[in-house]
């Protein structure tokens, strides 16, 4: 008969009713678990350190004007064996940070958000001025020319590495 369903029968087992079974004891299970009265932590935490990524040279330029985002210089360098996907980065102190870059659009240079990009063995990438850099909105007063703060940059898959940068004041070198 078209468009009914009938049962599998595989060896004497019913094989819809095994498959219904399975998932009914698999929910069930799920269920005692969170009854325990014990939480689980779901989360996944990356490992620290990205084998072969390494960072220089890092600074924080704050702006002349309270307020305004302050901008992350730095060279990261490349020796492990896979090539890896620089995806995004943090700041410490501030609320957001964001990968900028400098490209021509409409016949104008501009700076425009960064895509993640490839680094393979023996590479090394420049985030400096009038380039790549990382631009640091709301950046807490707290932020102090003469002290340090953390860069963390995170690749695909979730690894991480921190890094210690200088604040420097706004009319100070790049």
């Amino acid at each position: 008969m078209a468009g009914s369903f009938l049962p599998i029968q595989q060896g004497g087992i019913d094989v819809k009713n095994s498959i219904f079974a399975c998932l009914v004891l698999g929910a069930a299970t799920s269920m005692l678990g969170a009854c325990g009265g014990e939480t689980q932590d779901q989360s996944v935490v990356a490992p620290a350190g990205v084998p072969g990524l390494s960072a220089a040279n890092a600074r924080l330029v704050l702006a002349p004007v309270e307020g305004n985002p302050g901008a992350v210089y730095f060279d990261l360098s490349y020796d492990g064996e896979d090539n890896i996907a620089v995806s995004r980065a943090s700041v410490q102190g501030a609320q957001n940070a964001v990968m900028h870059q400098m490209g021509e659009w409409d016949g104008k240079m501009q700076m425009m958000e960064m895509l993640p990009f490839v680094m393979k063995k023996g590479e090394k990438v420049s985030f400096e001025p009038g380039g790549k850099h990382i631009m640091a909105m709301d950046v807490s007063p707290e932020l102090k020319p003469g002290s340090t703060t953390e860069i963390t940059v995170t690749v695909a898959g979730g690894d991480k590495i921190s890094f210690p940068a200088e604040i420097r004041a706004a009319g100070e070198e790049r």
